[in-house]
């Protein structure tokens, strides 16, 4: 059971080799992507395991089914990245639904309580010993009216960390969980209504650009809009627009549209040929992290565990017991 491991990271190995030493898989590390120039790498491979910014498009399926690939392993919750229909009956695809809600959750609340309290930049000034408080003035989460998109297990937990701060909470979902104790609405009532909107729904054609021109002008003015979820979700012109307005008073942005180009690589010494990157990176109102928030030691091991897991099930000819099926292909 050979698997080819793309776009490998230093921090994916430690795990992946300690769930699969006693399971019959053997990987073999790319710290190249996946694509259609890549995809003959996996040439003698019965798996290819994936991540969030690999290309699994129809060109690269056929090529996956040409070389005998059995079984595609996301390493990741979200699927938009792959073509499942042209999957369908050919490549079953698995993927780990929840690998941490927490850590994500966790780190969009970081960010939240960071644009708000300026702590970046007071940290940034206090190493120059500039100790002065001007422009530091946040404002109480206490009693804030959050709006939260997505209520699925991280859009749950971050709705209870937003209670613990005294917050109320508006949600929004295609399929409401009755009992999750939240209150649901419209989403233009939630536009309307939020001093905060959170983003933790996943990428679908319905949910494409849900942040946009359109929903940024129903939304109060100063509004802090989050996204821990997926780039697209926000129209980026329509948010820079929003900004340059001032009807958005501040955006948190772990994702981004085109994050493909750059994410997870350093670029400190080369010029960024993204202008829309560069000009939200600019602003002194928006934090930008590098699909991060999924990033603690908890859920890199959820991660390794739930994928070798998923491979051992599959080869054994058990993929009914496996945790999550995107399309089995059965």
């Amino acid at each position: 059971m050979k698997v080819a491991f793309f776009d490998t990271k230093s921090y994916d190995v430690p795990g992946f080799d300690h769930y699969a030493a006693d399971s019959g898989l053997e990987i073999k590390y790319f710290e190249t992507r996946l694509n259609e120039d890549t995809a003959s790498l996996a040439a003698g491979y019965d798996a290819v395991c994936v991540f969030v910014n690999d290309t699994v498009s129809a060109p690269v399926v056929d090529k996956l089914c040409q070389l005998g690939v059995k079984v595609l392993a996301l390493r990741c919750a979200g699927f938009n990245n792959v073509d499942i229909k042209a999957c369908r009956g050919r490549l079953p695809v698995y993927r780990v639904p929840a690998y941490s809600p927490y850590a994500v959750a966790e780190h969009a609340m970081a960010l939240l309580l960071t644009i708000n309290r300026r702590t970046h930049k007071a940290y940034i000034r206090t190493r120059d010993f500039n100790f002065s408080l001007q422009g530091l003035a946040g404002f109480d989460l206490h009693g804030k009216t959050i709006g939260i998109i997505g209520t699925g297990k991280i859009g749950r937990v971050f709705a209870d960390i937003c209670k613990g701060f005294g917050m109320k909470i508006l949600a929004y979902d295609k399929y409401p969980n009755p009992d999750s104790g939240l209150t649901y609405v419209e989403l233009p009532e939630l536009f309307e209504q939020s001093d905060i909107i959170s983003l933790h729904c996943p990428l679908t054609e319905e949910t494409h650009h849900i942040i946009d021109a359109s929903s940024i002008a129903k939304m109060k003015p100063g509004v802090t809009i989050l996204n821990t979820s997926r780039g697209a979700l926000i129209n980026t012109e329509d948010l820079i627009a929003g900004i340059k307005d001032k009807k958005v008073g501040a955006a948190c942005l772990d994702v981004y549209e085109e994050e493909g180009d750059f994410f997870y690589e350093d670029y400190s010494g080369h010029i960024v040929r993204d202008d829309k990157l560069v000009r939200l990176i600019a602003m002194p109102n928006v934090i930008v992290t590098s699909h991060q928030a999924f990033l603690t030691q908890e859920a890199l091991d959820s991660i390794a565990s739930t994928t070798v897991d998923n491979l051992v099930k599959f080869f054994s000819g058990n993929p009914n017991a496996l945790t999550e099926v995107c399309y089995s292909g059965q």
